[in-house]
């Protein structure tokens, strides 16, 4: 039985990570097992960039700490080695950069994941990698709203270049 001091110290990091969990919108559970010191450091430094924190756990850890945030179905995918990536406000970015860098490599592998506290399975997680980046879907959403605004514009301006023309035209006749 563990000491009274180690279980005050497991319930301060599952209380942790049950907070972390809440407060983010999207989370990709991976397991690491035999990845090197170089690898981890470039995975850790672009996660890091990208506002994603990253953190390795302790499976039964992780476990409380789910189930104290409201996350459920992530039982059957705690075992082995584990890490997760979290995110605050960008969605796709975990998924994104986890799934890219797995890529080829047969040691670090997409467990699941959630996203605004429900499950996600590893397939859904790979979808969600693949979606283009905040920035871009708001320029295309941008992009759809400002293209029947530039038809109209096109329209009109080629209605109005067509009255110049014929009343060019009629100057033209008059004056003759």
């Amino acid at each position: 039985m563990p000491s009274e001091k180690i279980l005050e110290q497991k319930k301060a990091i599952v209380a942790e990570l049950a907070e972390k969990l809440k407060a983010s919108c999207a989370g990709v559970i991976v397991n690491y097992k035999g990845i090197t010191v170089a690898d981890d450091t470039k995975l850790r430094k672009e996660l890091r960039e990208a506002g994603v924190e990253y953190l390795v756990v302790k499976n039964t850890l992780l476990r409380r700490a789910a189930e104290i945030a409201g996350i459920d179905g992530l039982d059957s995918v705690l075992e082995g080695t584990t890490a997760i990536a979290l995110s605050k406000d960008d969605y796709v970015a975990p998924a994104r950069i986890v799934c890219k860098f797995s890529e080829g490599k047969n040691f670090y592998d997409v467990k699941a994941g959630f996203i605004d506290g429900k499950f996600s399975s590893k397939e859904e997680v790979e979808e969600l990698s693949k979606l283009p980046s905040k920035e871009v879907l708001i320029a295309k959403a941008l992009g759809g709203l400002n293209a029947p605004i530039t038809g109209l514009v096109t329209v009109l301006n080629g209605t109005i270049k067509g009255l110049v023309v014929a009343l060019n035209a009629i100057a033209e006749k008059k004056s003759a």
